[in-house]
């Protein structure tokens, strides 16, 4: 099973991003993660716009995996832009999107004690449009995120258990739903 990551935030030293590098080092045997680093090279979405070889690269991205994993901060009560932008390119055509039917699992670290609860509810309202089945099961909502790393490093083993318990999760989540034809 190949995995595909998405990071909501832009920061090279983000606390999501190394959310996503632990989740890579957690997966089970036989799967694999990847992470997606060209969410900063997208334009913001116009249907006025011909669709421009970042946003081709993602939606190619998307459809070689069997699955994504949406890491996100909590900007304002909600995903950040660039995370919402993004899904807003690979989500054009819906007929065709390679969203359609993916399955997909959510984490997200935060430095308050809500850890990302808000952003992770109003991103799985945004998945129904494009039909991604998300896993609602182990929740990864990190308080204090900051706390838990030290230079982009997890300190907190409990975090670790959790990720790994996700992995898993998430391997099960992915087998209900077969590839599309």
């Amino acid at each position: 099973m190949k995995v595909l990551g998405l990071c909501g935030s832009l920061r090279r030293a983000s606390l999501n991003r190394a959310l996503l590098g632990v989740l890579a080092q957690e997966m089970p045997e036989g799967t694999s993660l990847t992470i997606h680093d060209g969410l900063a090279d997208l334009p913001l979405f116009s249907s006025d716009l011909a669709e421009p070889a970042s946003a081709t690269a993602l939606k190619a991205a998307i459809a070689d995996h069997d699955a994504v994993v949406f890491a996100t901060p909590e900007y304002n009560y909600s995903i950040p832009g660039a995370l919402k932008n993004a899904i807003d390119w690979a989500s054009r055509p819906p007929p065709q999107s390679p969203l359609r039917g993916k399955p997909v699992g959510i984490i997200g670290a935060a430095t308050g004690m809500s850890g990302t609860m808000r952003a992770q509810l109003h991103l799985r309202q945004i998945l129904v449009y494009t039909d991604s089945p998300a896993m609602a099961q182990p929740e990864v909502l990190i308080p204090r995120a900051h706390e838990r790393f030290t230079d982009g490093v997890l300190t907190d083993d409990s975090v670790r258990a959790l990720l790994r318990t996700f992995a898993g999760a998430l391997a099960a989540h992915v087998a209900r739903y077969p590839a599309r034809a």
